[in-house]
């Protein structure tokens, strides 16, 4: 089994060149039990991919797909997307399969779109028992990418009133999971009518998810 994911990921390694032909890379949303609603802002990924087309230059397929965190399929995605404003839950073979996946090379995106916080450190704490989540410096080149956020990641809606953080999981010096908390840059990715956010706060969260692209795709 090691070795066919191995064959997978080298797979979509090889796809995350920005000189790909057209819509050959896709990324993914995670469908995950427990009820946290992982389907919330649904124009959110594809307005995020047409602004890193346009702006970064990448050849990523306009629609996101949806995945599962047991199944395989996880391994030909180099970006996996996870949203959600409550509970959030992985089997021990998920949490397994998970771990693998990111051991093996993949990134995973978390935007807590407010109540998912306590339940997925529990989540990613079965995925990776032996880390926390380390709050990244405003150093990291995550937030020096194609766009410059020198105080870290942006403030994008209030919910309780707190700074915006951005957090990560680091698995022998590479970071293989970023978590945003108190920002919600996923709703600042939606549809202008959606929460009708001044258009500066959307050009931040667009920017700040680009950067979150390039940086995982530079990693490659």
């Amino acid at each position: 089994m090691l070795k066919k994911y191995c064959l997978i990921v080298a797979g979509f390694l090889v796809l995350t060149s920005f000189s790909q032909p057209a819509n050959t890379l896709k990324i993914a949303r995670m469908k995950y039990d427990g009820g946290g609603n992982w389907y919330v802002s649904p124009t959110s990924l594809p307005n995020l991919i047409a602004y890193c087309n346009k702006n970064l230059g990448t050849n990523i397929a306009s629609t996101e797909d949806v995945v599962e965190p047991g199944s395989k399929d996880i391994f030909n995605y180099p970006f996996i997307h996870i949203t959600g404003n409550g509970a959030i839950t992985f089997t021990d073979a998920e949490a397994q399969n998970l771990r693998n996946y990111l051991i093996a090379g993949g990134f995973l995106n978390i935007n807590d779109s407010y109540g998912l916080d306590p339940y997925i450190r529990i989540a990613m704490k079965k995925v990776f028992p032996e880390l926390g989540f380390i709050e990244l410096p405003y150093s990291h080149p995550i937030y020096h990418q194609k766009y410059e956020f020198p105080n870290g990641v942006p403030k994008i809606h209030e919910h309780d009133g707190k700074p915006a953080q951005g957090f990560g999981l680091v698995y022998n010096g590479r970071l293989v999971c970023y978590y945003v908390l108190e920002s919600d840059i996923g709703d600042g990715w939606e549809d202008p009518e959606v929460h009708k956010d001044p258009d500066f706060k959307r050009q931040e969260a667009l920017k700040m998810g680009a950067n979150i692209i390039q940086y995982v795709f530079n990693q490659r």
